[in-house]
């Protein structure tokens, strides 16, 4: 998974009320990378089933953007700034 895409959804994050519950698969994706990598605190739901097989987490809940996070939205936005004045010239 190209991280681009986990990386959208956390600049995503610092619009919205925290803690906000995640419901879709592919945000529910995404939380677990940004967890995974200290970008985000969030709890997600267990990922085995009643008779303990694996399944994908159905649910998470994000409760802050981590320093690392907050680190890395404003390494985006500066990245994000540069690209649209190299196009202007």
């Amino acid at each position: 998974m190209h991280l681009s895409f986990p990386l959208t959804f956390l600049m995503s994050l610092q619009h919205v009320s925290l803690p906000k519950k995640v419901v879709t698969p592919e945000d529910v994706r995404h939380v677990s990378i940004l967890k995974a990598t200290g970008l985000i605190e969030a709890a997600i739901a267990p990922a085995l089933d009643g008779s303990g097989k694996y399944r994908n987490a159905r649910n998470a809940v994000v409760t802050r953007i981590t320093e690392a996070g907050i680190t890395e939205i404003d390494r985006m936005r500066t990245e994000e700034s540069r690209s649209k004045l190299a196009r202007q010239l």
